[in-house]
């Protein structure tokens, strides 16, 4: 009998331990979370470097550190002690370089023979070496007119000693994302470990390496022999108004003797060209390449150049699928990439010769792809809806994969939460739309649970399975309600047609594709109560919860984040021109007609739906002008509304204290609009 008693004891302890501390995620868990931020990958595949964001609520930021480990997982020790490396890789030679309060020292696997190479003012950023690690490539930001470290500190000097902070500019982009760009610009430099010196590749540029947008993982790098250079810039005279970066090369021998840093000029196209990449046999270079000039979601061609013929080809020509990043195979012969794939960001790799596709993992959404020096294991990091980012292993004989990192694994224990499920709807003209659906912890299928109706930025981007540490489907999920997160025209990972049919149909067929989404989810979900559903969205999303303020009364009530509402105002006060210009069909002067048609701004009269605005100061992309005039309407239409205004913010939400203001003001305004739940049982 105390036997059957200590059984039953037992398995109810251990019914309790298991069940210990599984809960909904929370905003504190949130940022209590070890967030990769890269990794490098040893010569012998044996050993990687990652790196670690780790935030402080309390301290209200984060720092960085780095670790060196084996591809087993065994953490040998971190390598900085103290959170002031801003970056640390292996070299081909399998040495550890890494930047340290902007010098770059190198040092060994094992810790020992430390070695300083050289410093720089103006700071030291993306280094990469050329085969025997002899050369490196970085970039810094310095002043075009000068020839000297000391001449970039003396400016620097006089700006922070100047009481007039005043600015004069005289070309645009003079801001850009969330930073004003001043006088400094980004360029490429060498070091020459032999003679060491440091030279100005661009001297003199006023444009930037890399490019300051649209540009790539790798847009800048040496060829396998080390002979030259390829980078990627736009050196147009009026940047502020085309996507045309453009691929150079540079002879390493002439800027060795001193001679000319001439850049030459590898293709011709007026659209978007970026990531050069020499293949190992130093054969051919990989790119890619946009066609349509001024459209920054074009089709990422995966294009080649013969180095000894000249000849330009598309290997992707056959596939209507937009490549990400990429990475040669060791014998020059296939290239692995990425690329959205629906609801993933699928791994696939390509024959350069025959063109030949072969998926080599379908559903996962993957990044940051990597090989050891034999092409045998493809490294990459990879992360779900409740799983943020780890490094995996891949063996390619195999197929075979291996989580190496696991830098969140007792948080995650703690978690109660729901995998992604997705669901097709029939959008405009019959189009299939695809959905993402995650259900509240402790779901039930008897109960009804309010819907959370999500609507994505971009336009040209798409809700995945990933962990976003901003607009988390998980954490919209955890107060009990069912997400619902469409993929509608303009998306991308569905081809090239669904992603171009919302340029100048912004509140057109997209619109259609999202009610029709939202009404199929409330008529085949019993568990969804339809007396209560809410829609947020952010940047194109928020222009879209703007222009359902104005076309519907489907929702309780709204959240719009960084949204654009009046395009005209828009058009003058953004940075990248080329955006509204593509997709409004040219300038406000142009095509008025059509600027007016799509803007929410006209349709304020049928203003109603409860709305939470929320913009950040430093949001240059769209700045908060918006929302001041979005606000004011409501205010004036006597919506019910409220203004969450951040004046250390951008487009993002990045400080962890402002980030747990920006959920629970969330909350609380969902809660607001909240009417008591309904139960089947009383229908």
């Amino acid at each position: 009998m105390r036997v059957i008693l200590f059984i039953l004891l037992s398995v109810f302890i251990t019914a309790v331990v298991i069940g210990k501390g599984k809960r909904p995620v929370t905003i504190e868990d949130l940022w209590n979370m070890n967030r990769i931020t890269g990794y490098s990958i040893a010569p012998d595949g044996e050993h990687i470097i990652y790196s670690v964001k780790k935030y402080n609520m309390e301290m209200n930021s984060g720092e960085t550190r780095f670790y060196l480990t084996t591809n087993s997982g065994k953490v040998l020790r971190e390598l900085s002690e103290e959170a002031d490396i801003s970056e640390a890789s292996f070299l081909p030679n399998g040495k550890i370089v890494f930047v340290k309060n902007r010098t770059v020292y190198t040092t060994t696997v094992k810790g020992t023979g430390s070695n300083e190479l050289f410093g720089l003012y103006s700071g030291i950023s993306g280094i990469v070496s050329n085969n025997n690690a002899s050369l490196l490539l970085f970039t810094s930001s310095v002043y075009p007119d000068c020839n000297t470290q000391e001449c970039n500190q003396q400016k620097d000097e006089e700006a922070e000693n100047n009481p007039v902070k005043a600015q004069i500019f005289d070309e645009l982009l003079y801001k850009h994302w969330n930073s004003w760009r001043g006088k400094k610009r980004s360029h490429l430099f060498l070091y020459d470990t032999k003679t060491d010196k440091v030279m100005d590749l661009t001297p003199g540029a006023t444009f930037d390496v890399p490019p300051l947008a649209l540009g790539g993982v790798h847009d800048y790098n040496f060829s396998g022999d080390g002979n030259s250079i390829t980078f990627a810039a736009n050196v147009t005279d009026f940047p502020a108004d085309n996507t045309n970066n453009d691929i150079f090369e540079i002879d390493v021998e002439n800027v060795l003797k001193g001679h000319s840093t001439t850049k030459t000029s590898l293709f011709e196209n007026k659209g978007n060209d970026t990531d050069p990449v020499y293949s190992p046999d130093n054969k051919k270079i990989a790119f890619c390449s946009m066609k349509r000039p001024g459209f920054e979601a074009d089709k990422r061609r995966l294009m080649i150049k013969e180095i000894k013929s000249g000849k330009v080809f598309d290997i992707t020509i056959k596939y209507d699928i937009s490549v990400g990043e990429f990475i040669w195979a060791p014998d020059s012969k296939e290239i692995y990439f990425t690329a959205a794939n629906e609801i993933y960001n699928s791994i696939y790799k390509i024959n350069v010769s025959t063109s030949e596709l072969t998926t080599v993992l379908e559903k996962v959404t993957a990044g940051n792809l990597q090989l050891d020096a034999k092409g045998k294991t493809l490294f990459y990091t990879a992360q779900s809806s409740t799983k943020p980012v780890e490094l995996f292993a891949l063996d390619l004989a195999t197929n075979k994969s291996k989580q190496v990192t696991h830098v969140n694994a007792e948080l995650l224990s703690e978690m109660k939460w729901n995998e992604v499920e997705t669901f097709w709807s029939e959008g405009a003209e019959g189009t299939k739309v695809q959905s993402i659906m995650v259900k509240p912890p402790d779901f039930d299928p008897k109960k009804k649970y309010p819907l959370m109706f999500l609507i994505h930025g971009g336009p040209q981007g798409h809700w995945s399975d990933n962990f976003h540490y901003r607009w988390n489907l998980q954490m919209f999920a955890a107060p009990g309600y069912v997400v619902v997160a469409p993929n509608p025209r303009g998306s991308t990972g569905y081809g090239q047609k669904f992603t171009d049919e919302i340029s100048q149909d912004w509140g057109g067929k997209v619109y259609i594709d999202l009610m029709n989404a939202y009404d199929y989810a409330i008529e085949n979900y019993d568990f969804i109560d339809k007396e209560n559903t809410f829609a947020a969205g952010a940047s194109y999303g928020g222009y879209m919860i703007n222009w359902i303020e104005g076309h519907t009364d489907r929702f309780n009530a709204l959240i719009c984040h960084a949204g654009v509402f009046n395009l005209e105002s828009m058009y003058g006060v953004t940075e990248e021109l080329w955006f509204p210009e593509w997709e409004m069909g040219g300038t406000p002067w142009e095509n008025r007609d059509l600027y007016k048609k799509w803007s929410p701004h006209t349709y304020v009269e049928n203003f109603k739906t409860p709305m939470l605005v929320v913009h950040g100061a430093n949001d240059f992309r769209v700045p908060e002008g918006q929302a001041f005039e979005l606000f004011t309407s409501l205010q004036k239409m006597g919506v019910d509304s409220k203004l969450l205004y951040f004046p250390d913010e951008y487009h993002f939400v990045v400080k962890p204290q402002n980030a747990r203001l920006w959920w629970n003001e969330i909350y609380k305004w969902l809660d607001n609009y909240k009417k008591a739940p309904e139960t089947k049982d009383a229908l």
